[in-house]
């Protein structure tokens, strides 16, 4: 009887371990998932400004659009793909086109939350600096939206 608990008390031990290790490997791979979501939903918000833009400035340098282009994209892609068309929304992800114009200097370490939030900044300097500072620190968008908030009430 005595033998019996000693092997039964070593096998909780690895079992333990196993649990230990495929929760750390899952938890691992949800996060690298999630980041590779984060990372399309931007490039593809990005090609989305770019597209209105482009629609909008005809290959003209500078754009002339009437009001009611966001509003009927608005309209027509929520019928065809349901929310997260807004008007707002369309609006940020032109935005974000028109303030990155290039893609590749879009961080995907930041989630499109990061950037409708930093888009919201429309000092140049003041965006590129919270934005570094959400990368380097890791912010999260809460943590992100208190930092500027608590930066504006020391003004």
């Amino acid at each position: 009887m005595n033998t019996q608990m000693t092997k039964e008390e070593t096998n909780v031990k690895p079992y333990q371990e196993l649990i230990r290790e495929i929760s750390t490997a899952f938890v691992h791979g949800q996060a690298r998932a999630m980041a590779a979501v984060h990372s399309c939903l931007v490039d593809t918000y990005w090609k989305i400004g770019q597209h209105i833009v482009e629609y909008e400035q005809q290959g003209r340098e500078k754009a002339v659009y009437g009001a009611a282009l966001l509003e009927n994209l608005s309209r027509d892609l929520k019928l065809l793909h349901g929310k997260g068309f807004s008007r707002s929304n369309l609006n940020y992800m032109r935005l974000l086109y028109i303030r990155y114009p290039i893609c590749e200097t879009v961080s995907h370490k930041l989630s499109w939350s990061h950037y409708f939030e930093l888009l919201k900044i429309d000092d140049d300097l003041e965006r590129s600096f919270y934005e570094q500072q959400a990368q380097l620190e890791n912010w999260n968008v809460p943590e992100l939206k208190r930092q500027k908030d608590y930066a504006l009430l020391k003004m």
